[in-house]
């Protein structure tokens, strides 16, 4: 027998954080697979899959690569360096995206046209489609292309970030005596990527065709006289994160409309092409953009999923759809509708708790439609980071100050991907003589509170409303947040204290209830968690659960293993990224993290600490990170009644703990695997969904 002497290496203390984001877009693909899932949904799921995937590519590999050139060796704390990380995620991302394309091509596809839902390939079109195609080419589509023929007079065109592209082989000689053999169609971004073939020509109400099956038929007519010997779709995704130096800039928002003009031509990350483009033209275009075969993506279809999307919505049949489901208005708000000045005298007796989107979206607007209207009501505070182009709320605060009301908006510009609709936003309420600002310079302004503040006699009486999540009421159909009316004193002191430091400048006042980053909220957090430890230690009761979309700070999750080394149990739901490692011997045992993937995105932070029957509810607008801790202005606020501390407590945790239709849950690998007990389905939402929408 060999006795082997080698030191057993223990595996890194935390987990990839790439690696944990496609570990989360596996599970929403896992949606997709599940057979469960009404067909439309499971094609919506695997669209947002590709969305998803996009802005991965966008953000988080245009930082690994700039890791990997500026620290090649630097080992993290995941015990990678950024060549090894990078490798690794690429290694995965080339099978998912085969899972991915794999599960349209067999299963989604086909089935849908079980069900009469069709699109059309080019060799299975009819005479009557052939006709209808080339009408729509000739008319709608050949008059916006412009094909650009390369050679020493034609460079490669410059490409729009994520532009749906066709490279043409060719051969012959043109009018002017040139031997071309590659070309560029750029397909215009005015043009559906999804068309419909009226019911009268294909003899299907559900008939559909793609552009490039437009453009495969017909390229010859962009090149008459030459020989088309193939023609490929292609698109390059770009490094579309924002560089704005906001110490050196006098006007950020200027700056930042300079910037946004070039988002859209950043370094090359990724090529999509094809699965049928020939090797010559895959490396004619990796090097055109610098980029190399791990970085190139062979797709077994559409280059773009995310274009077919418009399908998902199409009335087939309400089984291919999630059942129909309309939030309800919940007490006292129900009766508010002809009467919006009972809101503040309701919000005056007692704080209300809103869960969305099981419960309506709509106070909110009420509540921001009585500060407009209400002549008591002098002045109002608003945190803006995303709010849709199309925004009720943003057209209340207008007309609030047309009125002739204080209004200041904290717009934040800097909300990633949104930056432009805030900007348009900014310049339609400093139109009317509201106060914009946008918020302080290197700290994203996230936290989510409106402060109303309302003459009663001869005093001011604040009102507030603060949530975990966006003032968007779109997403509020999708999104699960909590938002919590008050009037408490203590709180909406508290906000006025935060909106006075993002708007003016002077020293920070402590606050009395509030939670704020970067000041207080992570030591805070922290003190909570160390708290359990300490009473776990003296042999008392000790729980954590936490509720987020990622846990990624360093400190706060070596917090979470000394508390479970302590003894303390913890059980945290993470929907997304999640750096901790779970139920590892000696270090993380006690400590169990689950993800949630189902019809509505799991989006609430919800904190509670037990701290020896005191039980500490927090909901927050923050994620556990660094970012979170230090680079914005973020807020946590208690829920302190006794019924609804009680609520946000099974809501969050109680029945998300018990799912086990919708629930993953982490191993000690990192590896996630469904929650099963096929006897007694606990179904996390649908269960929200009958008790909040009855």
């Amino acid at each position: 027998m060999i006795e082997n002497n080698q030191e057993e290496v223990s595996p890194p203390n935390l987990l990839n954080r790439e690696l944990s984001l496609l570990k989360f877009n596996a599970r929403v693909l896992g949606m997709a697979e599940n057979e469960n899932t009404p067909l439309l949904e499971r094609l919506r799921y695997i669209c947002i899959v590709s969305s998803n995937l996009d802005e991965f590519f966008e953000i988080r590999i245009a930082s690994i690569k700039e890791q990997e050139r500026r620290n090649p060796r630097v080992i993290g704390d995941d015990g990678y360096t950024p060549g090894e990380a990078f490798e690794l995620v690429q290694q995965k991302m080339h099978e998912l995206v085969k899972r991915q394309y794999a599960l349209l091509n067999q299963q989604i596809l086909p089935t849908l046209r079980e069900k009469g839902v069709y699109i059309y390939k080019p060799q299975e079109y009819t005479e009557a489609m052939m006709t209808w195609a080339r009408e729509v080419f000739l008319n709608d589509v050949m008059p916006l292309l412009t094909p650009i023929g390369l050679d020493p007079s034609h460079p490669f065109p410059r490409v729009y970030n994520k532009s749906l592209n066709f490279i043409v082989s060719l051969s012959g000689i043109d009018a002017f005596g040139r031997n071309s053999s590659i070309a560029i169609v750029q397909a215009p971004r005015a043009l559906p990527r999804l068309l419909r073939i009226p019911e009268e020509v294909c003899g299907q109400k559900h008939g559909h065709t793609l552009l490039s099956s437009l453009m495969h038929l017909f390229v010859g007519d962009l090149f008459p006289g030459l020989e088309i010997k193939g023609l490929y779709q292609w698109r390059v995704t770009r490094n579309s994160d924002l560089y704005v130096d906001e110490d050196e800039v006098t006007d950020l928002r200027q700056a930042l409309q300079g910037e946004l003009s070039q988002r859209n031509f950043g370094a090359a990350v990724r090529l999509e092409i094809s699965d049928d483009t020939p090797e010559e033209l895959e490396i004619f275009l990796q090097s055109e953009f610098a980029l190399t075969l791990r970085d190139t993506y062979r797709t077994d279809g559409a280059v773009n999923l995310t274009r077919i999307m418009p399908l998902c919505d199409i009335d087939a049949g309400t089984e291919l759809v999630f059942p129909g489901y309309r939030a309800k208005i919940p007490p006292p708000f129900d009766k508010m509708e002809d009467h919006p000045e009972h809101m503040f005298s309701a919000i005056a007796k007692e704080d209300l708790l809103l869960h969305h989107p099981y419960q309506s979206f709509g106070p909110v607007l009420d509540f921001l439609t009585a500060a407009a209207i209400d002549p008591a009501v002098v002045a109002i505070k608003q945190t803006i980071y995303r709010t849709g182009e199309d925004s009720e709320l943003m057209r209340l605060l207008v007309m609030a100050a047309k009125s002739g009301k204080e209004v200041t908006v904290v717009v934040e510009l800097m909300a990633r991907f949104d930056e432009q609709t805030n900007i348009n936003w900014a310049a339609k309420l400093e139109e009317v003589g509201a106060h914009v600002v946008y918020g302080v310079v290197g700290h994203k302004t996230h936290a989510k509170m409106a402060l109303v503040l309302r003459k009663e006699g001869r005093r001011i009486v604040r009102y507030g409303h603060l949530g975990t999540g966006n003032y968007h009421p779109s997403t509020a159909r999708l999104y699960t947040d909590f938002g919590m009316l008050t009037a408490n004193r203590d709180i909406t002191e508290d906000m006025d204290k935060i909106f006075s430091l993002l708007t003016g400048l002077g020293a920070r006042r402590p606050l009395k209830l509030l939670l704020q980053s970067p000041f207080t909220l992570h030591e805070k957090m922290v003190a909570f968690i160390n708290n359990e430890a300490d009473n776990a230690r003296q042999g008392k009761k000790a729980r954590i659960m936490a509720k987020m979309n990622s846990l990624l700070d360093v400190q706060v999750i070596h917090a979470l293993y000394e508390a479970s080394q302590a003894g303390v149990e913890i059980d945290l739901i993470v929907r997304g990224v999640c750096a901790l490692r779970a139920g590892v011997a000696g270090m993380s045992e006690n400590i169990r993290v689950r993800s949630i993937v189902g019809r509505f995105l799991e989006h609430s932070r919800v904190f509670y600490f037990y701290d020896d029957g005191k039980e500490q509810v927090y909901l927050s607008s923050a994620d556990w990170m660094e970012r979170n801790f230090f680079r914005r202005v973020e807020v946590a606020f208690p829920v302190l009644s006794p019924v609804l501390k009680k609520r946000v407590i099974a809501e969050s945790f109680t029945y998300a703990l018990k799912d086990n239709v919708l629930a993953w849950e982490q191993q000690a690998d990192g590896n996630y695997v469904r929650v099963r007990n096929r006897r007694q389905r606990f179904n996390l939402q649908s269960h929200l969904m009958g008790l909040l929408g009855k």
